[in-house]
């Protein structure tokens, strides 16, 4: 089944500098989470099971591991209108310029877009972790006879100062819109919520980034080309002239903005019930099927730890962790609070032999490793201790970033023995 009433376009982000150095080599979208998944996996999965099957990513920065990601993951019946394909930034005849802003990614590739028939284009961010039904969305939408509709949602005073504000009166529309209020100024900006939201303080509606436009309308906007973003500008612009629904959204929901937000999302994930499903057949989170073995898990004491396929482990101690596919953990080793992305490919015993290859891929022997992330392909000595903390300064070295106390080990490092940040 398709819908053929929507097309989604995926906004793939900046350069992702908060980020960094998970974007030093790749592009937002393609930074792997919860040990063997993509962040592209997220929209990409929640438009899969809400029967939307034509999707377009559209990016400019480190584009070549997402282009190889989609590539080898989506692939959809030769009988099948279904497509999910990466649009990087183009030169054109009309074009010469670089995306920028989301209005504008959107703006340059409207030719792409209207190759296809369509009511109605679903705008998505490639960067924020949750699980929503986008057929109860779009129906919404539709049975309002709205020009736009935005996803909010219900956060407290606290948190409302980092988003766009949008208020909203008796039947759901919004009538007014405020980027980022201060603490004082956000009180004025109080919206009808839910009562379990109200029992939590989450009086106030932020804008999800994730928008649904009506086709006319959306190529009578992109027709502007002084308008470069949609949450500064198009959106701010539109209230008062256009219907524009609110379409409150009460699941988990977080923006992968930073590393310490990132951390948390992954981390989380060891909770007893975590707050993202991952276990919920009805919502899959699909990505590239690997054809990994089993892991094996030769020695290790374990509590809230999550391993993905094809690890080899010997540790002391895994500890609020998620291991990523392929990592290998050597013996007495104390893994806690970390994020370990693994590898994209084992190392044979003929290489190691052959190639004299002294520190392997993985984590070595009697190591400790706590509040870090490990990038992908990093090799970590014998006797290595890592023991990131608040009281841990922000700095950057060849081989690792602190950022919040968490010390991210850049991609493909080697880590030398007894080596101790």
């Amino acid at each position: 089944m398709i819908n053929n009433d929507v097309l989604a376009i995926i906004l793939g982000g900046g350069q992702g500098s908060r980020l960094y150095p998970l974007t030093e080599k790749r592009s937002k979208p393609a930074v792997p989470i919860a040990g063997k998944y993509r962040l592209v996996d997220i929209p990409i999965s929640n438009c899969i099971n809400s029967d939307i099957k034509r999707m377009f990513v559209l990016t400019q920065f480190n584009s070549a591991s997402l282009n190889r990601h989609i590539k080898n993951t989506y692939h959809f019946s030769f009988f099948s209108s279904a497509f999910v394909d990466v649009l990087a930034a183009e030169q054109t005849m009309t074009s010469t310029e670089w995306f920028q802003g989301t209005a504008d990614a959107v703006r340059q590739s409207m030719h792409h877009f209207l190759n296809h028939q369509f009511k109605y284009a679903l705008i998505l961010s490639g960067d924020q972790l949750y699980q929503m039904d986008y057929n109860d969305l779009i129906t919404r939408h539709a049975e309002s006879g709205s020009d736009i509709t935005i996803a909010t949602l219900p956060v407290n005073a606290k948190d409302g100062t980092s988003f766009g504000i949008l208020k909203t009166n008796s039947d759901s529309l919004i009538t007014s819109f405020t980027e980022k209020p201060n603490s004082e100024e956000i009180l004025k900006w109080g919206s009808e919520v839910s009562d379990e939201m109200k029992s939590q303080g989450r009086n106030y509606l932020a804008s999800m980034g994730i928008y649904v436009f009506n086709r006319d309308l959306l190529i009578e906007l992109m027709n502007d080309p002084k308008t470069m973003d949609f949450g500064k500008e198009i959106i701010p612009q539109s209230i008062g002239k256009r219907k524009i629904l609110s379409y409150p959204f009460e699941g988990y929901w977080t923006d992968i903005g930073n590393i310490d937000s990132f951390f948390e999302a992954n981390i989380g994930l060891t909770d007893n019930i975590p707050q993202f499903n991952l276990y919920d057949l009805s919502q899959r989170v699909y990505t590239n099927a690997r054809i990994l073995p089993t892991s094996k898990i030769l020695v290790a004491q374990m509590e809230r730890a999550v391993i993905a396929e094809g690890c080899i482990i010997s540790a002391a101690k895994i500890e609020r962790s998620v291991i990523g596919i392929r990592s290998r953990i050597g013996q007495d080793s104390v893994i806690i609070n970390t994020y370990m992305m693994g590898s994209d490919y084992y190392e044979s015993l003929d290489e190691i032999e052959n190639d004299h290859i002294d520190i392997l891929m993985g984590i070595g022997e009697r190591c400790f490793i706590k509040n870090a992330i490990v990038e992908k392909n990093c090799r970590i000595g014998d006797d290595v201790h890592i023991d990131g903390s608040v009281y841990t300064e922000d700095k950057e070295t060849d081989l690792y970033v602190v950022k919040s106390g968490i010390v991210v080990l850049k991609k493909g490092v080697t880590i030398p023995k007894g080596y101790k940040i």
